[in-house]
Formats: C-alpha cells, sequence, structure tokens
C-alpha cells in the first residue's frame, strides 16, 4: 500500500463516510488538533517512566484517535465507530480525582513546569483547550457528538492533575505564579 494517495493534493480530504471537504473544514481543523495533542502525549508516554501514569496517558492516545474519528462522522450516521459517551468522560472525572488526591492541595496559580514530564503535560493541555474550541465550533456548524466537547473539556483537567502528579511522581515542586513580577 502506497502512502500517498494523491487525493488531498488540491486541498481537499474525506470525511469517514466518503464526504469530501477541505482541509481547513473547521473538523479537519479540529481533527487536527486532536492529532497534534495526541503526538505530544506520545512524547511524554515516551519520556514517562512511572508505570501508572504511562498506561493511563497511553489509553487516553487511543481514546484520542477514536475521538477524531468520532468527530470526523457526522453524528446523525449512528453509531457505526467508537463513540466518546459518559462512561469515558467519569473515567476521566475519577481520574482527576486520584491524581488529585496524590498531590498538596493548590494554595496558589502554578505556571507550567517543573519536570520535563510536567511540562510536557502543561503543553498538551494548553493544545486540548485548542481542541475543544475548535471542537466547539465545528458543533456551532456541523452534526458534531456534543460528549467530544465534554470528553475535551474533562481531559483538560486531567492533564493539568497529571502534570502536578508527575511532578510528585518526579519530586518536583509545582511552580507558583509571582504575580508580584
Amino acid at each position: 500500500m502506497k502512502l500517498y494517495t494523491r487525493r488531498g493534493d488540491l486541498g481537499q480530504t474525506d470525511l469517514l463516510g466518503g464526504q469530501r471537504v477541505s482541509k481547513i473544514d473547521i473538523r479537519i481543523i479540529a481533527c487536527g488538533t486532536i492529532d497534534e495533542l495526541n503526538c505530544l502525549l506520545g512524547v511524554g508516554v515516551a519520556d514517562c517512566k512511572h508505570i501508572q501514569l504511562k498506561r493511563q496517558l497511553l489509553r487516553i492516545q487511543h481514546e484520542l484517535f477514536n475521538l477524531g474519528a468520532d468527530l470526523a462522522m457526522p453524528h446523525e450516521a449512528g453509531d457505526v465507530i467508537w463513540r466518546v459517551g459518559q462512561v469515558h468522560v467519569d473515567r476521566l472525572e475519577q481520574e482527576i480525582d486520584d491524581a488529585t488526591a496524590q498531590v498538596p492541595e493548590l494554595k496558589c496559580f502554578i505556571l507550567p513546569g517543573g519536570s520535563e514530564l510536567a511540562a510536557r503535560l502543561h503543553l498538551g493541555r494548553a493544545v486540548c483547550r485548542r481542541a475543544e474550541r475548535f471542537a466547539v465550533e465545528a458543533a456551532e456548524h456541523c452534526d458534531v457528538n456534543p460528549m467530544v466537547i465534554t470528553y475535551l473539556n474533562r481531559l483538560s483537567d486531567l492533564l493539568f492533575a497529571f502534570a502536578r502528579w508527575a511532578n510528585v511522581l518526579e519530586g518536583v515542586e509545582d511552580v507558583p505564579w509571582d504575580h508580584g513580577l
């Protein structure tokens, strides 16, 4: 199988189901941002030496791949592919609670950083927020599974919690925001 098809040479691509759209269609932009997030998490997985966190990040990578497919398939087409649902959001919420229980209580705003892994997870959080904004915009123009937006919103919170947990696991403190500078 060849890696290239030449079908996208004129700026069009296929949604799942075969509909041709511009590569600047908001669904394609949202999917591309989810792919970017998945790549960032892959860098985090490669860097992570903590088995439980690594497994959770790897599972999220698989879910993000599915999430992109969910976004690329019109919601009215039915459940012909994996669809994100409440069960996935519930698991993210449980993981947020579990990770938060492992870290000191926040008493101030913190800057993205600390350990290298935490910094990577904070960057993933920021890209997740961008993906969420694009998914919201896509939902304003297309039929999008509303749980996609909920999942991304919760995932950004989880990545924040994971970044803080990574700092604890690495023996590094969070970087407090100094508002007096």
